[in-house]
């Protein structure tokens, strides 16, 4: 007779993105289909299960767990160990959650699978157009969440007692909505209706309900407010030329593209060309805004004014599939708000803020917990890479590099554009969404809400805040504040070290590397030595980081009114390469030396002399303003930050491949006290004669972006070469330009340098805070270690 196979027992710890997921269903199934018995619950930690079988069985079920995986769960780790004395049960049970020290992840928002799509639009099914459908696999997630463990009654779904029918498929195991949190029925749910802005309920016609009227209200070329998942858009018929310049005058967005929404990849392809990558972005679990290259059919002009793309996203949630359902063309789908303030989120301030834009307002009553903005991603370099990091992506946590796992628990308080922050502990990295420009006040207080709603919902007590060097940033001054009140450490951070250092954490670069090469170029961040930097190749560890090279310095004249008005860098730049007399006299037909001849420059050129709100900045951001501004871009003034360089790429495009090799010439001069300076004084020089030979502008551009590419290139070859580094970081905000971060890449990876670039975190200071992060760990780290050597 044959030895029958001892049982053992298992306590298995699951930790990662496993709540609010399917997990515990997907664990009881292939428990059952393994013969195990045992059981399963949710507690802080992610995921616990006391499993007893057979050797065999439990490796086979162990194998499973990894393979099987439902949609939306992200196993990081899964921990095993012999349980001892516990008595053996006869079946296989999902328990109640547990509370406790939240060590677990909570899951982003994810657009509606497939299976509920089809029930929406199935006429026979009891969800038939309703527009809160959802199961395990889709649906709202971080924004509607209040506390951990991801329970109905930690969400905003709370206030909405299941129906039974609704109830029973909750505790159905093999029901695919099995402890779904917002799962909900038109008995039973949340319920939406639409108003106008005098707080009046339309009533619909005969055979409509009222998202088949909103659709038809967009048609007629109205302007529809919708309260989505994460906030409260406002659409209009794309098309329609006339209310988009409405929405425009309305919202005071008088330039930054708008957002388009189209009901499948058949309708965007009429309006732009979508590669397979962006395609794989556009349906995924995310999805986000796809910026894509604009061709065929047009939409209206004032959609994207001055740009040569498009930014296009698919129906992410139930509403918006009906409300594009019968659409063979897009709708503008943009942030509910005035330019720069917070999307709306509250019905409240829906009807206060948005009633001078829209006519009407699609409501519902799901609050909305946790405000998300949409997902900006661009294909580059063959990479899907995130331009804004907000639904879909956050708060999914970012697994740290060797050397991290023990670090204490950091509060990085980023920037103070593009705003966001960084929980770290554990060994992993929480970045919060996208907060938005925090010199808004709105913005501002959004930013404080969401950082105490953080803490409280990861139970982190940092141990060290990290905050940028620039002292007046509002997030500086925030994170002194609480390290004060708190009592706890306050660590700098410079502002490009954090750009680099943020890419190097999330390509996994361990914390003990030699030192590589950063390459930061963006508008402006403060430098070690307080001036303003912004075009620097830096030698770069996670502790340490020095200057090599940089951009030479230019004079900001008036300060923060340069960033606004791109003149400004123009004649600085002009003045310093050759005195404006000079450029007067050689190039006085030119439109630009003429806008400038009508400013002050008596005024202008003293305050340059004498250092009167004129900082230097050696800023490729500023650059890039100087050069729009001579070409005749957004010469008076931006109304965005980067949109002179925006327009600048756009124009450029077309001519770039062509142009590579028509490089304008560049200097790099060496100085004892400064290291290596790269000057522009020969390429103005070269441009300026382009310009009065009658040379197109985007001609002249497409050699500025060539130039730019080759100088970054040269420089960073030779300084690889001289500090014997083989591996490059790009980071900062002019590698979201494609022409640049494209050309860059091709050139050093053709010389066999490795090229780190940043993909799922943003290269703008959206990913600062990511950055600030780490290199406060591995300072914190490096300290303890000479503590302990000191004790030795």
């Amino acid at each position: 007779m044959a030895d029958v196979e001892e049982i053992i027992a298992e306590s298995i710890r699951i930790y990662g993105t496993v709540q609010g997921v399917g997990f515990r269903p997907t664990v009881w199934r292939l428990a059952r289909a393994h013969s195990l018995t045992g059981s399963v619950w949710n507690d802080a930690d992610g995921v616990g299960i006391h499993v007893w079988g057979t050797t065999w069985q439990l490796e086979g079920f162990v194998r499973s767990l990894r393979s099987e995986t439902p949609p939306l769960a992200r196993i990081e780790r899964i921990e095993r160990m012999q349980l001892i004395d516990v008595p053996m049960p006869a079946s296989f049970e999902i328990l109640s959650s547990v509370n406790g020290e939240t060590h677990t992840d909570v899951a982003a928002d994810a657009a509606s699978c497939s299976a509920c799509q089809g029930e929406i639009m199935d006429p026979a099914n009891r969800r038939f157009r309703y527009p809160f459908t959802n199961c395990t696999h889709c649906g709202p997630r971080l924004s509607i969440i209040r506390a951990v463990p991801y329970d109905r009654a930690n969400t905003s779904m709370s206030r909405f007692p299941l129906c039974s029918v609704c109830q029973a498929e909750y505790q159905s195991p093999v029901d695919r909505r099995f402890h779904a949190q917002p799962n909900a029925c038109p008995v039973c749910g949340p319920r939406v209706w639409l108003e106008d802005t005098n707080g009046e309920i339309l009533e619909t016609a005969d055979g409509e309900d009222v998202i088949g009227t909103a659709q038809r209200l967009i048609a007629a070329g109205k302007i529809v407010a919708v309260k989505g998942i994460g906030g409260i858009h406002l659409a209009c018929d794309a098309c329609n030329e006339d209310t988009v310049e409405r929405l425009r005058r309305c919202k005071r967005r008088y330039r930054k593209a708008f957002a388009l929404m189209a009901k499948d990849i058949a309708v965007i392809q009429r309006y732009a060309f979508v590669d397979e990558a962006s395609r794989r972005a556009l349906r995924s679990a995310a999805a986000p805004i796809v910026v894509l290259d604009a061709s065929g059919e047009s939409v209206a002009a004032a959609v994207a004014p001055g740009y040569t793309t498009l930014g296009f996203m698919l129906p992410y949630s139930p509403l918006h599939h009906l409300l594009l359902q019968q659409w063979e063309r897009p709708i503008v789908l943009t942030s509910g708000n005035l330019s720069d303030e917070p999307q709306c989120i509250t019905n409240g301030d829906a009807r206060s803020r948005l009633a001078p834009i829209a006519d009407y307002l699609l409501l519902h009553d799901r609050e909305i917990v946790n405000r998300l903005d949409d997902s900006v991603v661009r294909v580059m370099a063959g990479k899907r890479r995130l331009l804004r990091r907000a639904r879909g992506y956050a708060p999914a946590p970012i697994a740290l590099p060797e050397g991290f796992t023990a670090s204490d628990a950091i509060l990085a308080m980023g920037g103070e554009l593009k705003n966001s922050f960084c929980l770290l502990q554990r060994g992993r990295a929480i970045l919060s969404q996208y907060m938005g420009d925090l010199e808004n006040a709105y913005a501002y207080e959004a930013y404080r809400e969401n950082l105490a709603r953080y803490r409280t919902l990861f139970d982190h007590n940092p141990r060290s805040i990290a905050v940028d060097l620039h002292p007046d940033y509002l997030s500086t001054q925030l994170g002194q504040e609480i390290a004060k009140a708190e009592g706890i450490e306050l660590i700098g951070v410079q502002h490009h070290h954090a750009h680099i250092a943020a890419c190097m954490a999330e390509h996994g670069v361990p914390l003990d590397t030699k030192p590589l090469l950063g390459v930061a170029m963006d508008g402006l961040g403060y430098g070690d030595d307080g001036t303003l930097w912004g075009g620097e190749f830096l030698l770069v560890d996670y502790r340490s980081c020095r200057r090599l090279a940089n951009f030479t310095p230019v004079a900001m004249p008036g300060g923060a009114r340069a960033i606004i008005e791109p003149w400004r860098n123009a004649y600085a730049h002009l003045q310093q390469a050759f005195g404006w007399e000079w450029v007067r006299a050689h190039h006085h037909s030119l439109e630009i030396v003429q806008a400038v001849e009508k400013q002050p420059l008596h005024n202008l050129a003293r305050m340059i002399e004498r250092g009167l709100n004129s900082p230097l900045a050696s800023s490729c951001g500023r650059l890039f303003d100087a050069v729009a501004a001579v070409l005749g871009l957004s010469v008076d003034a931006q109304l965005f930050e980067g949109q002179a360089a925006m327009e600048l790429e756009a124009i450029s495009a077309p001519y770039f491949s062509a142009q590579r090799s028509n490089v304008y010439p560049f200097e790099t001069v060496q100085s004892e006290q400064e290291g290596w300076v790269i000057h522009f004084r020969s390429l103005w020089r070269a441009l300026l004669q382009d310009l009065s030979e009658g040379c197109e502008a985007a001609l002249i551009g497409a050699r500025f972006h060539q130039t730019l590419c080759a100088l970054i290139t040269t420089n960073a070859m030779r300084l690889a070469r001289a500090e014997n580094v083989d591996r490059i970081v790009l980071s900062g905000g002019v590698f979201q330009n494609r022409l640049v971060l494209e050309g860059v890449s091709e050139r050093l990876n053709a010389s066999g340098l490795r090229v780190l670039s940043p993909a799922s975190v943003p290269a703008n200071d959206g990913g600062i805070a990511l950055g600030q992060a780490v290199i406060a760990a591995a300072k914190v780290k490096a300290r303890a270690l000479c503590e302990r050597k000191g004790q030795v």
